[in-house]
């Protein structure tokens, strides 16, 4: 969909991005030239230097050239820094022109450039995350997963996964992402920060684990006071030597040093493995609360509310971590055999770096759950404000009643909507649809022909109603609700290693649903039923429908089933809490064209036979008057 074609909201913000985009690009495309620049000067200096000051000192002239030599090293060292400070600018720009760009994707569902997160895929038995495309290839999440660590991308997962939340918690959310959905320059500078080291997650349960993990022995500080005395005790004696004040006793001292340092170095391997890779993780870590640490705003006061722990004196982050990151560092040297025996010979290295770890793991280990915590809040809630930012059409619900036993307060719950359309499809071709569904016992029974859209429609209920839970905006113009389980049986596969036909699935996918239902202390259920029983023939799947919507409609939920058996439009006159609406296609020059529009009443067409006919099957499709 071109930018004029979209509504003048959507196109303002794509726009928006798009200028962003080239000013950065023109930004950069002057900042490679600049350090061409600086290349051919650090070049020019380094041969001037050189020639400088050799051919002074072939001439005699010493001193002219120790002078030249020295104004060109101190000239080579002021360009360089000015060149690797404008290189890690360049890098910063390009992350930052790769976040915008994956925004552009996000927007317009250029799925093969939106990013894929590994633990986007729809957990197994989930009720709902495959059938309503919340998790997997194309899907909410994969859409929408901007966090920058696993514990954020963990929340983020159980916002959408683990519904619904209670009413405060709820309230509390949503307020916090629609505060960090008008806040552009936090949500980027996050993943900015985040990317400033590398491109791996900020993995918080790997960081706690190493935390938790001490190396605990009482003897470890006498053994470095040993252990630092031998090493003294080494050099001095091994200078002794080579001034021939003393014999050559140094190697016993070293042998004893040695000895000692073979007895002690597997104490605390596991934790040498672990820094040879997380002190990046804290550099990580350390740059992101670092910079939340530093806001400050009077508007975003939910914001600032979280960020209150990370800026008090006694528990900032941003120093411990440095610390912290920088023993890690010191600790990976053991990735390099070599240097690692070297440092390890001349000095107690690792004793003395294992001490000083125990030192930070003491004062840091007991405030790592909290500030885990607070990234994980603003980090989901970071995800969801970027959707909501990206979408500025979409619209945000309105909570009907409280979460906790609605049945008791009197208030029938609900689930209203206009113009609702799915969000994982484009623009140019989704349709919205008006809906309103009100009490327990309520049944949309939607009829309608091969391709009409009633399995996408229950999708696009099932999806927005989770994000709404979610605390985000929905594809919608209005939306109102109360909040819901789910209960959906869309999606069944037959299950050949567990030895489940299709119908078997099918029938415990239903009963689930159903004893979700006729559970009355818990939030009513929203059911989302695609054909139902479609695995069995057509006898028994009317008699099998028509018990199982006489049943849910007494239970504690509400919802839509879909169909193709239109006997079943007959229950909307037996049982009171039942509505037939249908979608509908037409035929025109020998071609089925469908609206996708949602319709009062039972559906007058069928077209299984039309398709036939038009895909060249021997069968002749009955007229209109043999329809009725």
């Amino acid at each position: 969909m071109s930018a004029h074609q979209l509504p003048t909201v959507v196109a303002s913000r794509l726009s928006s991005l798009q200028r962003t985009i080239r000013r950065a690009e023109r930004l950069a495309a002057r900042g490679r030239i600049a350090a061409v620049w600086f290349s051919r000067v650090r070049l020019s200096i380094f041969a001037v230097g050189v020639i400088g000051s050799v051919v002074p000192h072939k001439l005699g002239w010493t001193l002219s050239g120790n002078v030249v030599l020295a104004a060109a090293l101190i000239c080579f060292l002021v360009v360089a820094w000015y060149h690797n400070r404008l290189e890690d600018r360049l890098h910063r720009l390009d992350r930052w022109l790769r976040i915008k760009h994956s925004h552009v994707a996000r927007l317009r569902l250029d799925w093969s450039n939106i990013p894929t997160r590994a633990a986007a895929a729809a957990p197994e038995r989930h009720g709902y995350a495959r059938d309503l495309d919340v998790a997997g290839p194309h899907s909410l999440l994969h859409l929408i997963d901007t966090t920058v660590s696993s514990q954020g991308q963990a929340r983020l997962h159980a916002w959408l996964l683990d519904q619904p939340a209670p009413a405060k918690q709820w309230a509390a959310r949503q307020g916090l992402v629609r505060e960090i959905a008008s806040v552009t320059l936090l949500r980027d500078r996050l993943s900015l920060e985040a990317q400033s080291v590398d491109q791996a997650d900020i993995d918080g349960r790997r960081l706690q684990a190493v935390f938790q993990k001490r190396v605990e022995d009482a003897a470890l500080v006498p053994l470095l006071l040993i252990e630092t005395g031998l090493a003294a005790a080494t050099i001095i004696l091994l200078v002794a030597d080579l001034l021939d004040f003393l014999p050559g006793y140094w190697w016993l001292s070293f042998a004893l040093y040695v000895f000692l340092y073979l007895m002690v170095r597997g104490r605390s391997e596991e934790i040498f493995d672990h820094a040879q890779s997380l002190h990046l993780q804290l550099e990580k870590l350390s740059a992101v609360l670092g910079y939340l640490e530093r806001r400050r705003s009077i508007h975003t006061p939910r914001i600032a509310d979280l960020c209150r722990t990370l800026s008090h004196p006694e528990t900032s982050p941003s120093r411990s971590l440095r610390q912290a990151a920088s023993v890690m560092n010191r600790l990976s040297v053991r990735a390099h055999p070599l240097i690692h025996y070297l440092v390890n010979a001349l000095l107690p290295w690792d004793l003395y770096h294992t001490y000083r770890l125990q030192r930070v793991q003491d004062h840091i280990a007991a405030a790592v759950p909290q500030w885990l915590e607070i990234l994980a809040e603003i980090d989901a809630a970071a995800a969801l404000g970027t959707f909501a930012y990206l979408h500025p059409d979409y619209r945000w619900p309105t909570c009907r009643m409280t979460i906790n036993e609605p049945q008791q307060n009197g208030e029938r719950p609900v689930l209203a909507a206009e113009e609702l359309a799915h969000p994982l499809l484009p623009r140019a071709t989704r349709i919205g649809n008006s809906v309103r569904l009100e009490g327990l016992g309520r049944i949309f029974l939607v009829t309608g022909s091969n391709m009409s859209g009633k399995s996408t429609f229950l999708r696009t209920v099932g999806i927005n109603t989770c994000l709404a839970q979610a605390g985000a905006p929905v594809c919608a113009r209005e939306f109102v609700w109360s909040p819901v389980r789910f209960g959906s049986c869309i999606r069944v596969d037959d299950s050949l290693e567990a030895g489940l036909s299709y119908f078997y699935a099918e029938v415990k996918r239903l009963k689930s649903v159903l004893a979700a239902a006729e559970d009355g202390a818990r939030p009513p259920v929203l059911f989302l039923i695609d054909e139902i029983f479609k695995g069995t023939n057509n006898r028994e799947r009317l008699i099998g429908g028509r018990a199982l919507i006489a049943t849910l409609a007494t239970t504690n939920g509400f919802g839509f089933i879909t169909t193709h058996d239109l006997e079943l439009a007959e229950l909307e006159h037996r049982i009171a809490g039942v509505t037939n609406v249908h979608f509908q296609e037409t035929v025109s020059e020998g071609t089925l064209l469908f609206d996708y529009r949602l319709r009062p009443g039972p559906c007058p067409t069928t077209n299984a036979l039309r398709i036939m006919e038009l895909e060249g099957l021997p069968v002749k499709a009955p007229s209109i008057s043999d329809r009725g």
